[in-house]
């Protein structure tokens, strides 16, 4: 099993209450996760299911710890991997609020071998995706817009 992990980490000026609303809602997620709709009921044992703007399912996992306003985590597998893994990736989200903003850091799990390799899709998905999202989220929250088209 490899045990890579990606960390990515930023400052929000919002509340824990709204940000985990922008996590947790469909209708949220759609802005800024390009299209993505996010749906689940959050508990822990839920399914998680990704839905693109066709609405076929992208991803899928289960939650497995969701503690409203300071931790989410998620079993996070694309539909198309072929991979068979020992132990499913893993995403997970800390809040911490300090003061008027929330830090929020984002943990990628138990990525697969090659993951961060050059020009590889594992390496586009994660070394750019996550970065755009967070960014896309960020600026949603804070000015109620998302940013110009990004293209990954």
């Amino acid at each position: 099993m490899n045990n890579s992990t990606f960390v990515y980490a930023t400052y929000i000026r919002t509340s824990p209450e709204k940000l985990w609303k922008a996590l947790t809602s469909s209708e949220f997620t759609k802005q800024y996760w390009f299209g993505k709709e996010l749906q689940s009921d959050w508990e822990e044992g839920s399914a998680v299911t990704f839905l693109d703007k066709n609405k076929e399912i992208t991803d899928q996992g289960i939650v497995i710890k969701s503690n409203p306003y300071h931790l989410l985590s998620y079993t996070l597998k694309c539909v198309q991997d072929a991979t068979e893994y020992q132990v499913m990736p893993k995403v997970t989200f800390e809040l911490k609020q300090m003061g008027s903003i929330v830090k929020l850091t984002l943990k990628h799990e138990y990525l697969s071998e090659g993951a961060f390799k050059d020009e590889g899709e594992g390496f586009i998905g994660i070394n750019n995706g996550w970065p755009a999202i967070m960014s896309n989220l960020k600026s949603l929250l804070e000015t109620e817009r998302i940013l110009p088209e990004i293209v990954l």
